[in-house]
């Protein structure tokens, strides 16, 4: 299938790694221009050049924080001017992923852990949003994609949770708000997902378990109804089709990518 990505322009938000490159190379092997923001210039501007190379497209870094608006704001203009005048998809996908480390109990949730976690994945969105959504406005045409979780939909992350569903409501509004100017905005829940970093989490797992890695991973596997730890490329498939124009009936939906929840409906 084409997806009709060639030629069109993309920013994707927290692309240095993990689930963010992924879908920066998806985007990039399906024809498009990528700028990737995060605030490690040094990793940005090593995997951009990675992802160009590989892809033969341009890949560009703009560095920057998500939490201040002025970042924020200079990173788009930035990104609109290299990838040639305008901004075709946004992709927010810069936060913290859950799961790395042991969530705080209700004892342990200070308000400015609280404002950190809504700061950057909530608000951190809503602002990458508002800077992009003028330029999609003019062109009378957009996508963007929410990387959340499936934290939304379970309990043993309080604030994890939290901040999941607050990402949901948000698509929902802004899908409502933008999509008579043909924008559509949908929210994509990864569950547990292979990228870079659990190779080192499957070894320390494995080494407090006393057992081996590919056992670890097995019983993560198990916890989904494919029996499959779910690769953030395969994330970056469904990604890359919500990109694109083929998506135009999937507007303010919720999209799991985390291998089926066993034993739970939603409709």
């Amino acid at each position: 299938m084409d997806l009709e990505l060639r030629d069109k322009r993309a920013l994707v938000t927290g692309g240095s790694r993990g689930i963010g490159k992924a879908i920066a190379r998806a985007l990039a092997q399906e024809g498009m221009d990528v700028a990737i923001l995060a605030r490690n210039r040094q990793q940005l501007e090593s995997t951009a050049a990675e992802l160009a190379r590989e892809s033969g497209r341009k890949v560009v870094a703009v560095a920057a924080d998500t939490t201040d608006d002025a970042q924020v704001g200079r990173a788009v203009a930035e990104a609109v001017q290299a990838l040639g005048g305008g901004i075709d998809v946004l992709v927010n996908a810069a936060a913290e992923p859950a799961g790395y480390a042991t969530p705080p109990q209700l004892g342990e949730i200070t308000g400015a852990f609280f404002q950190r976690e809504l700061d950057t994945k909530v608000m951190g969105y809503i602002r990458c949003a508002r800077e992009v959504a003028a330029h999609m406005r003019a062109q009378r045409w957009g996508r963007i994609v929410n990387i959340s979780g499936l934290a939304a939909r379970q309990t043993g992350n309080t604030v994890g949770s939290m901040r999941n569903v607050a990402v949901a409501a948000m698509t929902k509004n802004l899908a409502d708000e933008l999509g008579p100017a043909g924008i559509n905005v949908t929210v994509v829940h990864p569950g547990l997902t292979r990228t870079e970093r659990t190779a080192s989490l499957l070894e320390s797992q494995a080494k407090a378990q006393g057992v081996a890695a590919h056992v670890v991973e097995q019983r993560m596997a198990e916890a989904n109804s494919i029996r499959h730890l779910v690769d953030a490329f395969e994330v970056a498939h469904v990604v890359a089709f919500l990109a694109s124009p083929k998506s135009i009936a999937i507007n303010g939906e919720a999209i799991a990518v985390g291998g089926g929840a066993p034993r739970s409906i939603y409709y």
